[in-house]
């Protein structure tokens, strides 16, 4: 059992559930896509991988809780002990993102389900934790549609609108208050991940037609497993 601040993990069999629009969301076994300069979780620009790092990604990808998952639908509860257990799942999901080629990833994916995440926005940047996030205002209006994909979603990139600046408030992993303004990438990787910690997809944030397409690609990639 997990103890010291770590949620219990959720496990469970896939099932079908219908999504927001009457379809039926496919359940295979179960931080991105690679996305355009503004994108999101968006993975980083997906060049020709070498073998080891391409054996390194599918290893991290496994550890990735995919769609159909019970607990990417689960909102996840506040964290309460900050300790080495906590500082050790933070580790381990930047190590798990970076692996995978993300640039931001949430607790639930990892089916943990407490509110945390982790992204880096820059490459060789520092790894950004942030715990009990909450987005205290954002730009409203002043957004912008970009297409977003996700770790947990693989192949599907859907357009999604979303604030161009926020300010969110957290705590850091040693429990320390922190407040983050944010705008164009780092503030949608915020965003997208705190989605996460919410049980919403980026699909819940998509027009129908795109909505429909996604679930299409989905379930030809659970046909072809």
């Amino acid at each position: 059992m997990p103890t010291d601040g770590v949620s219990t993990e959720l496990e469970g069999d896939p099932q079908l559930v219908p999504d927001p629009d009457g379809e039926v969301e496919p359940q295979p076994e179960g931080g991105v896509e690679p996305q355009p300069e503004a994108g999101v979780e968006p993975e980083r620009p997906e060049p020709e991988l070498d073998p080891e790092t391409a054996a390194r990604r599918d290893a991290a990808l496994a550890q990735i809780r995919s769609f159909g998952d019970p607990v990417l639908r689960t909102k996840a509860r506040p964290i309460e002990r900050f300790d080495d257990a906590l500082r050790e799942e933070v580790e381990r999901m930047g190590h798990l993102m970076d692996d995978a080629l993300g640039v931001g990833l949430a607790a639930t994916q990892v089916g943990v389900v407490h509110r945390l995440l982790v992204y880096r926005v820059v490459q060789d940047g520092p790894l950004a934790a942030l715990v009990n996030p909450e987005i205290e205002w954002s730009s409203g209006r002043d957004s912008e549609t970009v297409e977003e994909g996700c770790l947990s979603l693989p192949k599907v990139l859907v357009e999604v609108d979303r604030p161009i600046h926020v300010r969110v408030r957290a705590l850091n992993e040693f429990g320390e208050p922190i407040l983050i303004e944010a705008t164009g990438l780092e503030a949608r990787v915020i965003q997208h991940e705190i989605d996460h910690l919410d049980g919403v997809l980026i699909l819940d944030r998509t027009s129908r037609e795109q909505r429909k397409e996604a679930m299409r690609i989905l379930r030809e990639a659970q046909q072809a497993a």
